[in-house]
């Protein structure tokens, strides 16, 4: 190969300035996106895939109708499945406040035989005999006896008692006593729950 003569400071300039030209040049064809654009040379690294062309480049297609009806045939029992999880979960929190519920209306119930028990039990207490002994008696000797029995007991007297001769004994008692028994009749005396 022939050795070239070193170039003059001038020489050395002008062959930059048409380097630079040259370089403009080509980047302004390959950047211009005009027709010579797609003809220029890429610069391809070692481990890179080429670059296609824009000739080859082409839209993926819409899903036409019969790929959506498959998409959604496929998750279609999946879909369902979940859905009948979630009312199924649904109807087991819905039991539950039933259960709940059920529960309390057993306790109220039982709450109310109880009562109706005791009324029973306290009308029962009062047995005829006993009844017409007090009915003989004078009203403040009776006054007397019935204020230091049993309150329930004595309630229950003066309830099968005729309704003046109660009153009559109720009205020799002591006030607090008298207001005591009041209550308790009046109590057993409803159909409802006092409560």
């Amino acid at each position: 190969m022939p050795m070239m003569p070193p170039l003059s400071p001038h020489k050395r300039r002008s062959s930059r300035v048409t380097l630079f030209a040259a370089v403009a040049l080509g980047a302004m064809s390959v950047f211009g996106g005009g027709a010579h654009g797609e003809d220029a040379v890429r610069q391809v690294m070692p481990a890179a895939q080429p670059a296609v062309a824009p000739q080859q480049l082409t839209r993926e297609k819409a899903p036409d109708q019969s790929e959506i009806e498959r998409f959604c045939s496929n998750i279609a029992d999946a879909a369902r499945d979940r859905r009948y999880a979630l009312q199924a979960e649904e109807l087991k929190q819905l039991q539950a406040g039933i259960d709940e519920r059920m529960k309390a209306l057993d306790e109220k119930k039982a709450e109310y035989e109880t009562w109706l028990k005791r009324r029973e039990v306290f009308l029962a207490r009062a047995e005829d005999g006993v009844v017409k002994i007090y009915a003989g008696m004078k009203p403040d000797a009776a006054a007397e006896r019935l204020a230091i029995v049993n309150a329930d007991l004595a309630a229950a007297i003066l309830m099968k008692l005729d309704s003046r001769k109660a009153s009559v004994i109720l009205n020799e008692m002591d006030q607090k006593a008298a207001a005591a028994l009041t209550g308790i009749m009046a109590s057993a005396a409803r159909r409802v729950d006092p409560s």
